[in-house]
């Protein structure tokens, strides 16, 4: 976390759009200029914001793809997501309370896991992953609210064999922080949000949600402009 960060107690606007969120981010990572050093975006709000990152530190850009869990009757978001090599990460808390099977999750995980290797393809345009082994993975979200979907991409990451995993956000929630912090070596945020209710909207002027199209002709313009060997 950087030395003085903002701690917010009410919603304020802080970034113009996600690629300003990025730009302010990448002043927090400075020191992680270096080869040994891989950005990895989650798709989709995280492209913007970890392509200003890797643009500011000169590193190889990549993106883990994770989606959440979602069952009609839990009213909160967090029950848990899936990642792209097939991890599956599960809020416990949230099935106790609302007393779920793990036949129920186990199905909804199913169904998850199919979509995400969907747009995994759909990202990666066939190309194998970016080897981890021994670097410092950078993993960059626009926020942390309940941390899960951050949680399921540091496990995945993980097994990769990286030397160090840090995650980046413009702001996180206390409870999102906290998550990611038991499970990542380090977590840098921007801002730290210590308020009731929690909404990213609420610190963005400009804030919408970006499709599966536009991320891939951002990663594709990306990749004809930025190539590391």
């Amino acid at each position: 976390m950087r030395s003085n960060p903002t701690e917010l107690t009410t919603p304020q606007i802080l970034f113009e759009n996600r690629t300003d969120a990025g730009r302010k981010l990448s002043s927090e990572l400075v020191s992680y200029a270096n080869p040994n050093t891989l950005v990895l975006a989650i798709p989709n709000g995280g492209v913007p914001i970890a392509m200003e990152v890797a643009k500011a530190l000169n590193t190889e850009l990549d993106v883990i793809v994770v989606r959440k869990l979602v069952l009609p009757m839990v009213l909160e978001g967090g029950l848990g997501a899936v990642a792209d090599d097939g991890t599956l990460h599960i809020n416990e808390d949230l099935i106790r309370k609302y007393g779920l099977s793990r036949e129920q999750i186990e199905y909804e995980a199913d169904n998850v896991k199919t979509n995400v290797k969907q747009r995994s393809l759909k990202y990666n345009f066939g190309v194998p992953r970016a080897a981890l082994t021994g670097k410092i993975a950078i993993i960059i979200d626009d926020g942390l609210a309940s941390g899960v979907t951050m949680a399921v991409a540091v496990e995945a990451v993980r097994h990769r064999r990286p030397r160090q995993i840090v995650v980046a956000v413009p702001v996180a929630s206390v409870t999102g922080y906290n998550r990611a912090a038991k499970l990542a070596d380090k977590v840098v945020s921007y801002t730290i949000a210590k308020m009731p209710k929690f909404f990213l909207a609420d610190f963005y002027r400009h804030w919408g949600d970006i499709d599966d199209d536009a991320t891939v002709h951002s990663l594709q313009q990306w990749r004809s402009r930025h190539s590391f060997g």
